[in-house]
């Protein structure tokens, strides 16, 4: 049984397919017609819903995609839905903020909007025109046009915390959500069922004793499965009540990120330390996906265009594995083996990620090469880790994405830079070498020539970038100006 605030009424449920998405719950099961299913993909944020959730004593609210979020995720936590806004008679600012500016015109995607919003407010209530573009970056609308949703966003930043019914019940909410965390749970439906183990060696001991079951944390890729497959996932073990899971903190050397933590949880550690890797976050799925998407699930579905992977391995990271009571570590660039295939044993899963911390002369530089600016899968994403000591390459680690079936080294295009002084025409050399190191496909997203010439262009780029210190290439990464 899962148990979880549906708003502030408290729901019990056993009988609920393990396989049965949050959107679909609220639609077939308590008639909140309000949420939307557009893409069914994460895409569009039609469906976009709040869950309120109590970390280290304050509640924390999350937007995620509910076409995305298995029901087994609900526990312990309070979901919040376009219904649950108003106050009585009275529209919440959010919906009101809609009405004023006309933000809506068929509606269909307007409660999405108006959650994304709501959100915002209750996460950073001074936010600015880069803090509204980026929480509105995974909602789609199109008729209206974004300027009056924009303008209504905007309209509700204030200096002081919006004061609304979920401020008066927070401490209410808090204690409650509390309890409900404590309780053990499990969903069952026919020959379906999903785990909720509460540590790391009751998760071992969970997969050891069923190999063959779906690990699953957010479920922004796995639950593709299901919605636009429609396959059944017979057991899932839902490691979202994993805490000891979720550390993320730095030790003297390293940074340490556990494979549950949020993608969006790791971004101010990872940007103290590497500024691009936080430039690169913004543009990781939607802000709904990062919510909800981890560090270990982006490099353990071993998709060759998961945006991480070749940052890690630029950045010379490790994964910790578990299989029972037994640890290993291993160089990120040996977990990747074929397209889809990684080192993982039967039953052994990503418990870590380790990334040591920045050397002294070493530059960092990430690039995302994609049609759309948010929100959008890599055509190419190149990382590039070079330290340079009198003018001369010591180390380079440069790695990419979309290029191989796997995230992978470019070691030819390294080993032409090393030991070589840090001139353009050595970098003209490099960058003839990675038409040797890749082969890369031709799709949709690009022809394997554009993939070859443009990931060469990004070491040029890194390096006017780092002779010209003061006059950087514009739009590093990201840029709402």
């Amino acid at each position: 049984m899962i148990t979880f605030l549906l708003n502030q009424e408290l729901r019990q449920e056993s009988e609920l397919s393990p396989n049965m998405t949050v959107l679909q719950y609220l639609r077939t099961e308590v008639q909140k017609t309000g949420t939307k299913e557009g893409c069914g993909s994460g895409d569009c944020g039609a469906c976009t819903v709040v869950l309120g959730e109590v970390i280290d004593g304050q509640l924390q609210y999350r937007s995620i995609n509910s076409c995305l979020t298995f029901v087994s995720s609900l526990h312990g936590k309070q979901l919040i839905t376009v219904e649950d806004l108003q106050n009585k008679n009275r529209l919440h600012p959010a919906q009101q903020a809609m009405v004023d500016f006309h933000g809506s015109q068929c509606g269909y995607c307007t409660p999405g909007f108006i959650m994304s919003m709501f959100a915002l407010s209750k996460n950073k209530p001074a936010a600015n025109k880069e803090d509204v573009m980026e929480s509105l970056a995974g909602n789609l609308c199109r008729c209206t046009g974004y300027r009056p949703i924009v303008d209504a966003a905007l309209s509700l930043a204030s200096d002081e915390p919006l004061m609304d019914q979920f401020v008066e019940l927070e401490k209410t909410t808090i204690a409650r959500l509390q309890t409900l965390q404590e309780q053990p749970a499990s969903l069952s439906h026919g020959n379906l069922t999903a785990y909720l183990p509460r540590s790391v060696s009751e998760l071992a001991d969970l997969y050891s004793a069923n190999p063959n079951a779906k690990l699953v944390a957010g479920g922004t890729d796995l639950a593709l499965e299901v919605t636009q497959f429609h396959r059944e996932i017979e057991t899932l073990i839902n490691v979202t009540q994993v805490e000891d899971m979720k550390v993320c903190e730095e030790s003297e050397d390293a940074l340490h990120i556990g494979a549950n933590v949020a993608i969006s949880d790791a971004y101010k550690l990872l940007t103290n330390h590497y500024a691009d890797f936080g430039e690169l976050l913004h543009r990781f799925a939607s802000l709904q996906v990062r919510n909800q998407g981890t560090l270990g699930g982006n490099i353990g579905n071993a998709s060759p265009i998961g945006d991480a992977p070749p940052l890690l391995i630029a950045l010379n990271a490790q994964v910790k594995l578990r299989r029972g009571k037994q640890s290993r570590v291993m160089p990120i660039e040996d977990y990747f083996i074929s397209y889809k295939v990684t080192a993982q044993q039967e039953s052994e899963f990503i418990e870590q990620v380790i990334i040591p911390k920045p050397k002294s002369n070493e530059t960092f530089r990430a690039y995302k090469l994609s049609k759309r600016l948010d929100d959008d899968i890599s055509a190419v994403c190149g990382a590039f880790n070079i330290q340079i000591e009198d003018n001369k390459v010591v180390n380079a680690r440069i790695a990419f994405g979309g290029m191989a079936a796997t995230p992978k080294r470019a070691t030819r295009c390294e080993n032409v830079l090393l030991g070589k002084e840090w001139t353009e025409a050595n970098v003209n050399e490099a960058m003839q070498e990675i038409h040797n190191d890749f082969e890369p496909l031709s799709d949709f997203r690009a022809s394997k020539e554009y993939r070859s010439m443009t990931a060469a262009n990004m070491l040029r780029r890194f390096f006017i970038e780092q002779n010209h210190q003061n006059n950087q290439i514009e739009t590093r990464v990201t840029s709402y100006v």
